[in-house]
């Protein structure tokens, strides 16, 4: 949405086709990368607290184990387990992997779920990449004179359907879903259409 933006306030300001590619090439790039640095560093404290948790777990397993053992068969038993028999698998859980044990069940962290900050962040700029392609695309295949009003109405199409799909993964209405992000898409592209028409000059 913030390179559709850029692109049609641009495009509005009267600009050729030349400076509006070099505005959406230099929007996607921007954009990727400052959403793979915010993943990033969100990411990484995610991490920092996850690893200072298991340093705290592996040291109250090395001097209070009893009470470990005590608080992991507590949690089965409050999953539904009979007390004498929650007590007989935390113990042989813990005999088994006494760490693992404990952060799966007690901090809910297993390998599968664990925060991985580079992924995340490549993960995060490609998914930009890919969206922010759209408008720059239709600037490459789009006369001049035509590019306001079809880069903001391919953008709001794949808005609306990416925000249906997204309600239905989520079990809301995907009318809502997708009405909310259309006019929020639209609001923003009809911002920058008006400072882009209101500031620019023709650019020579």
């Amino acid at each position: 949405m913030s390179t559709a933006s850029l692109v049609v306030g641009v495009t509005a300001a009267n600009s050729g086709r030349h400076e509006i590619l070099l505005a959406g090439v230099a929007g996607l790039v921007a954009g990727a990368l400052s959403m793979a640095a915010g993943e990033y560093v969100s990411v990484s404290s995610q991490a920092d607290t996850e690893r200072a948790a298991l340093a705290l777990e592996r040291t109250e397993l090395a001097t209070q184990r009893p009470s470990e053992e005590k608080e992991l068969a507590t949690i089965y038993v409050q999953r539904g387990l009979e007390p004498e028999l929650a007590r007989t698998v935390a113990l042989q859980l813990m005999a088994h992997d006494a760490l693992g044990a404990h952060a799966r069940d007690e901090l809910g962290l297993t390998e599968k779920f664990v925060a991985r900050p580079l992924q995340a962040a490549l993960a995060s700029a490609a998914t930009f990449s890919v969206g922010a392609a759209l408008p720059i695309v239709t600037v490459i295949l789009t006369p001049v004179t035509s590019l306001v009003v079809v880069v903001s109405g391919a953008s709001l199409l794949c808005l609306a359907v990416l925000g249906a799909i997204a309600a239905r993964a989520g079990g809301a209405s995907a009318w809502i879903g997708s009405g909310r992000v259309a006019f929020w898409g639209a609001l923003a592209m009809a911002a920058t259409a008006g400072i882009g028409a209101l500031f620019g000059t023709k650019v020579s």
